[in-house]
């Protein structure tokens, strides 16, 4: 029985990753799929849990062997989706979420078009500025383009089949969760993870 795949999408600073975080601490049906990336780890990162840590040869050495079922480069680092990994979850019946950019989006659609897309968006681009700057860890050239991409992140969440917008965290977290919830809940899903309901014998 093949399990979900969610595709979370958001521009920097407006709270994905905490909101996925809070969502699978509730939630042992749903793990994280794992990306590979070419930037250097964040305090209070770990490698093979945030994201697998590699450098650009060995990124672009998969690359050529075709192993990521999408990639794309951000903010100047790589970034990558093992397709083989992906699809062993799903297989063995795990939830799985993706948290990616909107242009590996696209590329993950194209390929998994029964995907759940959520786009998580702030309340607005002054609040996501103030949030990027609470980081303390972006320089002022580097703010600058982290906003005129968020504007242009944006402007893809008509693509996605939810959004969440992140004005409070404890709200937004239990709108992600619910998604999920609804999702194994829809008639399609219920059909085939439990036929023999539906077909009861006198």
């Amino acid at each position: 029985m093949q399990g979900l795949l969610f595709v979370v999408t958001a521009p920097s600073g407006a709270g994905k990753s905490s909101l996925i975080a809070g969502v699978l601490k509730g939630d042992p049906r749903l793990k994280l799929s794992v990306s590979h990336t070419t930037r250097a780890p964040r305090p209070g990162e770990a490698n093979a849990r945030e994201y697998h840590f590699v450098d650009e040869a060995t990124f672009l050495a998969m690359l050529g062997r075709a192993e990521f079922l999408e990639s794309a480069q951000v903010h100047g680092h790589r970034y990558g989706t093992s397709h083989r990994a992906l699809a062993a979850a799903i297989a063995g019946g795990n939830d799985v979420v993706l948290e990616i950019d909107w242009q590996g989006a696209q590329q993950v659609r194209r390929l998994h078009p029964e995907c759940v897309g959520v786009f998580i968006l702030p309340p607005s681009l002054a609040e996501l500025e103030r949030r990027l700057r609470a980081r303390g860890q972006d320089s002022d050239d580097v703010m600058r383009r982290r906003l005129e991409n968020a504007r242009e992140e944006m402007a893809h969440a008509p693509e996605f089949d939810y959004a969440i917008i992140n004005k409070e965290f404890e709200a937004a977290r239990q709108d992600l969760a619910a998604i999920v919830r609804a999702e194994r809940l829809a008639m399609a899903r219920q059909l085939e993870r439990h036929p023999e309901l539906f077909q009861p014998r006198v």
